[in-house]
């Protein structure tokens, strides 16, 4: 089951600056990589944000239909990748770290 988060500046502020959909039964997750441009696999640093009490108020659980428009304000026009797109992310990063 997926889990999507979108970001904010601040927790005064409601326009979304990231997004992430974690994994966390497997201890996936993907974000919006705003120097890639591009969604990219970093679990490490998803957990890190998550974790930390400072960010407690900058970030808020969504579901899929939220993160959608939310991922479209802070890619520029990108949709998240569909469920099957994600899961074969999620499955070659575990290929990966394997070798």
């Amino acid at each position: 089951m997926l889990t999507y988060y979108v970001l904010f500046r601040s927790a005064e502020t409601a326009e979304p600056v990231g997004i992430f959909v974690v994994d966390p039964a497997m201890g996936h997750a993907l974000l919006w990589d705003h120097r890639r441009r591009s969604w990219t696999y970093n679990p490490d640093l998803v957990t890190r944000f998550l974790d930390d009490h400072r960010n407690f108020g900058r970030y808020r659980e969504v579901d899929r239909s939220v993160a959608d428009r939310a991922a479209m304000d802070v890619s520029g026009g990108q949709t998240l990748p569909d469920v099957e797109a994600i899961g074969r992310i999620f499955a070659q990063a575990a290929v990966e770290d394997a070798d």
